[in-house]
C-alpha cells in the first residue's frame, strides 16, 4: 500500500502523464493524416534514426511500396511525399521513446534516493508494465494494417488507446495521492452517492471512448457529415438487426458514439446539484461547474467534426478533450473517495 508522499515524485507523475496525453493526441494525427502504416518494420532501438542519403530513403520507400496502403491509395506517391507521412509516424515513435526515458530514469533515481520505497514500488511497476504493453498494442495495430487491407484493425487501435489512456490515468491518480494522500486500501468504506455517479459517469466516459476508437478505425465519422440526422433520419435503418453491428458496423457505431455522450452532460449537473446541497468543499463546486463546461465542450467538438466531414484540427481538440475529460473523472473520483473515509 502506498504511503509515503514525495513532491518531486508528484511532479514527475504529472510530466510523465502530459507526455503520455501528448503522445495520444499525436497518434491521432499520424492517423489522420494517414501516416500511420509508413513505416513497415518495428525496431526500438535502430529506428529511432530516420534513413540516410538517398539509398537508405529509396530502400526505406521499397518496403512501403509493397505495403496494401501504397498498393491500393497511395499508387504513384513521390518520394518527397512518402517522406512527411515517415517523418509523421517517425516523430510518433520517438515521442514513445522519449515517454519511455521520462518514465524509466526518474522512477530508478527515486528508488535509489528512496523518496519512491522499495515495498511501495509496486504500482510503479504497473505503470511500466502499462507502458511496454501499450508500445507492443501499438506495433499489433501497425501489422494489422500491413497485410491485406490498408486500414489497421479498429480493435486493436481502441485496445492501444484505452492501455494509453489507463497509463494516463494510473500516473495521475498516484500523483493526486502524493498531493493529497493515500487510500487506505485495507479498511473499506461505503461510498457515498457523489462516489457513486463519479464512478459511474467514468464508466460511460470510458465506453464513449472505447467507441470513438471504433469510429476511429473503421473512419466512421466519414459515415454522415449531418447532425442530428444521420443518413437523413434521426433513427437510420436497420443499425440493430444483429448483434454484431455493434461492434463491426461503421453505422451503427457512430451512432452509438454521437448520442451516448449525452449521459454524461446528465449526470455531471446531477452530481454537481448533490455536491452544493452537501456542502462539498468549495473547490470541488467550483471543479464541478467547470467539469460541466468541458462536457459541453466535448459534445459541441464531436458535433463540430461531424459537421466539417472530420476536420484535422477539430478532431484533435476533440480527442484531446476527451483526455482532459479522462484526467478530470480522476480526479474527483479520488477527491470523493478521499472525503467517504473522514
Amino acid at each position: 500500500m502506498l504511503k509515503t508522499q514525495n513532491t518531486a515524485v508528484m511532479k514527475w507523475l504529472y510530466a510523465f502523464a502530459f507526455v503520455v496525453a501528448f503522445l495520444v493526441v499525436f497518434g491521432g494525427f499520424v492517423r489522420l493524416t494517414r501516416s500511420g502504416l509508413s513505416i513497415v518494420e518495428w525496431n526500438p532501438v535502430s529506428g529511432a534514426m530516420p534513413p540516410i542519403g538517398q539509398q537508405g530513403w529509396e530502400e526505406e520507400f521499397a518496403k512501403y511500396q509493397l505495403t496494401p496502403e501504397y498498393l491500393k491509395i497511395n499508387t504513384g506517391m513521390t518520394l518527397e511525399r512518402y517522406k512527411f507521412i515517415f517523418y509523421m509516424e517517425w516523430f510518433h515513435r520517438n515521442i514513445a521513446r522519449f515517454a519511455g526515458l521520462i518514465y524509466a530514469f526518474p522512477v530508478f533515481y527515486f528508488l535509489f534516493k528512496k523518496a519512491i520505497p522499495l515495498k511501495e514500488f509496486g504500482i510503479y511497476f504497473v505503470m511500466g508494465m502499462l507502458f511496454i504493453s501499450q508500445a507492443f498494442a501499438g506495433w499489433i495495430m501497425v501489422a494489422s494494417g500491413l497485410v491485406d487491407r490498408p486500414a489497421v484493425s479498429h480493435f486493436n487501435l481502441t485496445i492501444h488507446l484505452l492501455l494509453a489512456l489507463t497509463l494516463f490515468g494510473l500516473a495521475l491518480w498516484t500523483a493526486f495521492g502524493h498531493k493529497y494522500g493515500f487510500h487506505d486500501s485495507s479498511k473499506k468504506v461505503k461510498w457515498s452517492l457523489p462516489s457513486k455517479l463519479a464512478a459511474a459517469s467514468f464508466v460511460i466516459l470510458i465506453i464513449q471512448i472505447t467507441y470513438g476508437g471504433f469510429t476511429a478505425g473503421l473512419k466512421a465519422g466519414h459515415v454522415s457529415d449531418t447532425w442530428p440526422l444521420m443518413l437523413g433520419k434521426l433513427i437510420p435503418a436497420n443499425l440493430f438487426n444483429s448483434l454484431i453491428n455493434i461492434f463491426e458496423s461503421p453505422q451503427t457505431i457512430v451512432f452509438i458514439h454521437r448520442w451516448f455522450a449525452w449521459l454524461g452532460i446528465i449526470l455531471v449537473p446531477v452530481v454537481y446539484t448533490i455536491v452544493k446541497k452537501q456542502n462539498y468543499p468549495a473547490d470541488i463546486q467550483n471543479g464541478l461547474k467547470w467539469l460541466i463546461g468541458v462536457v459541453a465542450l466535448q459534445i459541441t467538438l464531436g458535433v463540430l467534426t461531424i459537421l466539417s466531414y472530420v476536420n484535422i484540427v477539430i478532431a484533435l481538440l476533440h480527442q484531446a478533450n476527451a483526455i482532459l475529460l479522462v484526467g478530470l473523472a480522476v480526479y474527483f473520483i479520488h477527491r470523493f473517495r478521499a472525503l467517504d473515509r473522514k
